[in-house]
Formats: C-alpha cells, structure tokens, sequence
C-alpha cells in the first residue's frame, strides 16, 4: 500500500463526510451533550492536525524553490507565484489557529452539559440535528 501523503488526506476527507452523514440519524450514539462533547474533542484534534498539514504541505515547492527549479507553467513568474503560496499559507495557519481555538471553546463548553431524561409522547419522533 503507497504511503502518498495525499491518500490520507483523501481518507481524513472521508471520514469528515461520513461524519457529516451519520450525524443526520437520531439514536442511542448521538442524542446527549456528552456525544457532542466527544466529536467535539475529536474535532479539536483535527483541527490542531490540520495547522501543521498545512505548514508541511508546501514542502516540496519549498525545496524545488530553493533549488532554483521552480516553474510556472506557460512562463508565468516562479517568485511572484512562489509568493503569492508564501502569503496564502501565512493566512491558512492564521485561519487554522484560529480555527482550532474556537472549536476547543465548543468542546470545553460542552464539558458540563447534561440532559434531563427525556419524557415524549408516544410516536414523537424529534429531529436532534434540526438548525438551530
């Protein structure tokens, strides 16, 4: 099996959808605070992973760059665009910070949340991932 970086993060992609699908479907693993408080720990983690994905995926244009092999295709200007991926990558680490910090508030919030027992009516079937 290849170890190509980007397999993984086609994989991680994946999950994240996956995610987004199964969460769409009330049942004993997703109806509490605590099961939010555990994707949301989850959650944090990738988002502290993807600030270093990031900082790490410029590698190989790095390189090629400081070997003076850097190309534009059709003639374009190796430094101007070596920049401009200098620049977008400064954002997206600011971006991923930033990211990151706010999803560990969600989880830290969720920490001490609780539900009551609920008490429904018979045939009441609620919607938990309705919008707010």
């Amino acid at each position: 099996m290849s170890d190509n970086p980007t397999r993984h993060l086609s994989e991680a992609s994946d999950g994240i959808r996956a995610f987004n699908h199964a969460i769409h479907a009330t049942g004993k693993d997703w109806e509490e605070p605590a099961d939010v408080h555990t994707a949301l720990g989850t959650l944090s983690y990738l988002a502290g992973m993807l600030q270093q994905a990031i900082e790490q995926s410029t590698g190989p244009v790095r390189a090629v760059h400081e070997q003076g092999r850097l190309q534009v295709n059709g003639g374009g200007d190796a430094e101007t665009k070596f920049d401009e991926l200098v620049a977008a990558r400064e954002e997206a680490l600011r971006a991923a910070s930033a990211l990151t910090t706010a999803v560990q508030r969600m989880h830290a919030a969720t920490g001490p949340m609780r539900a009551t027992p609920a008490v429904e009516p018979e045939g009441n079937d609620s919607d938990l991932s309705a919008d707010w």
